[in-house]
């Protein structure tokens, strides 16, 4: 903890004290000149649909295609505790798979 306070105080010694170079307009010239990052926008809301669709298609089918609350609690509660395990496996990879592909479509809009 102490370390810590210590890198803090060091990195705040060091900002403030961190002489400011004139470059007569340079840097805001370049960054002025730099294109606009375009940002894939499609690929961001195609992950969270899908995996709202799939999760709307897996509830349907456990419920056994009816509406009723009741009929879906009593379907999944009547499952063997294998099938159940699987079904919380495959959500938690599916989860896992669309939380990569957001990180990985955000990953490619930064380095571009």
């Amino acid at each position: 903890m102490e370390e810590k306070l210590q890198e803090d105080w060091l990195d705040a010694r060091l900002r403030d004290e961190a002489p400011y170079l004139d470059d007569a307009g340079f840097t805001s010239r370049v960054v002025q000149k730099l294109p606009t990052r375009q940002v894939r926008r499609a690929y961001r809301a195609i992950i969270p649909v899908g995996i709202t669709v799939a999760a709307c298609i897996a509830a349907y089918l456990v419920a056994g295609g009816s509406s009723f609350a009741f009929d879906t609690f009593a379907n999944i509660a009547f499952l063997p505790r294998m099938t159940i395990l699987i079904f919380v496996g495959v959500a938690a990879v599916l989860v896992m798979a669309g939380g990569l592909a957001a990180a990985v479509s955000r990953a490619r809009g930064r380095s571009r």
